[in-house]
């Protein structure tokens, strides 16, 4: 029987390479079989078709799952003709974002889950990094990846950038994003650490704590609700991560509303308000409250000033709604239960980040004296 003769060192290198980057994804697969992850999608086809191979190809053996809020589009065609292996569920109206999801979750039986928007590209290697984190603290509820903006992936991205921060008003801003300055990546926020929030835009949550706190706030229909989520999390003992460089995404952004929009401004002020008003310290809501109000009628001003009514009306309109419910509002105040002081949770900053950005012209994250 002829031997085999050896291989040159060049191939034996790359033969021994290609075996352990094999062995490396057979265990990555075996660390992620217990993630599912799952989009919401409304009309979201063209998202669909651009990123959804991507998010296949680095599932890292994690179940792929579509919710659909009765689309209108082409996205169930697309779906059954295009991408079989996916998982399809699909509702008969549109429940916007937070009902979207709490829907989703009650039918997908995984002990984590992966709320991802339709408009993020995935890199290789970014799903395990934030599994490893929450298998070895139970104490996680919500993790975060690194996210930086599609169009210029030098720069962090608005909905979560590296992790979300509160000042003691409930603004939320991010390391590497504050307001509407956006840092360049360079690494500086590489380290893992609890924060605040995660984005919505991409975070694996564990399923136990999603159910045992209700899941999304169904009011909000949309934005912030990742924040009150992650809130909630924090006032019953457990803590919220972004997990560092390690694992990256980049994200489109205002893939339901433009970022200059009359509803998406709504949404933000009365939701906002319905933020601080849920979870603040008893001690503490009434001066925040106050402080809020203020600030929020400025910003209105400030629309007035530049002409823009639809957005002036907007914040007029998101605080009449808040206030019309402000019973429901006070039943979910205590459901949630609050009682963590600014000082005692994570990712917090103790400052109006509203006064430094706009009036002490600190536009970046470390002009907080935040690290």
């Amino acid at each position: 029987m002829p031997s085999l003769a050896p291989l040159p060192p060049s191939a034996a290198s790359a033969s021994a390479e290609a075996s352990t980057s094999a062995l490396a994804d057979a265990a990555f697969a075996r660390s992620c079989a217990d993630v599912a992850i799952v989009i919401l999608n409304y009309n979201g086809a063209h998202f669909l078709r651009q990123f959804l191979p991507g998010v296949l190809a680095h599932a890292a053996g994690a179940r792929v799952v579509v919710a659909d809020n009765a689309s209108t589009d082409d996205s169930l065609a697309l779906l059954q003709r295009e991408f079989p292996a996916v998982e399809l569920l699909v509702f008969s109206e549109n429940y916007g974002f937070c009902e979207g999801y709490n829907h989703a979750l009650r039918q997908v039986e995984s002990p984590f889950v992966v709320l991802l928007n339709s408009d993020v590209a995935v890199q290789p290697g970014w799903l395990p990094p934030l599994r490893e984190l929450l298998a070895a603290n139970p104490r996680i509820a919500a993790a975060q990846p690194k996210i930086l903006a599609f169009s210029d992936p030098t720069l962090f991205e608005h909905a979560g950038a590296a992790g979300g921060y509160l000042d003691k008003l409930a603004y939320p801003l991010c390391r590497g994003r504050v307001f509407d300055t956006l840092e360049t990546d360079h690494g500086q926020y590489d380290d893992a650490r609890p924060v605040a929030w995660a984005s919505g835009a991409c975070c694996l949550v564990r399923t136990s704590i999603w159910q045992e706190l209700g899941g999304l706030e169904p009011a909000f229909f949309a934005h912030m609700e990742e924040i009150d989520f992650c809130w909630r999390a924090q006032n019953a003992g457990y803590e919220v991560w972004y997990a560092g460089g390690h694992s990256v995404v980049h994200h489109v952004g205002g893939g339901t509303l433009p970022k200059s929009s009359a509803r998406k401004t709504y949404l933000n002020f009365r939701n906002g308000l319905a933020l601080l008003y849920k979870n603040s310290a008893p001690s503490e809501l009434a001066s925040a409250f106050a402080r809020r109000l203020v600030l929020d009628w400025v910003a209105g001003l400030r629309f007035l000033l530049a002409a823009n009514w639809p957005e002036a009306q907007a914040v007029g309109r998101a605080h009449m709604h808040f206030f019309q419910k402000l019973s429901y509002w006070q039943q979910r105040r205590r459901l949630a239960k609050p009682r963590l002081l600014v000082g005692q949770r994570a990712g917090t900053y103790a400052g109006s980040a509203v006064w430094a950005y706009f009036l002490q012209g600190k536009k970046r994250f470390s002009d907080l004296f935040l690290t």
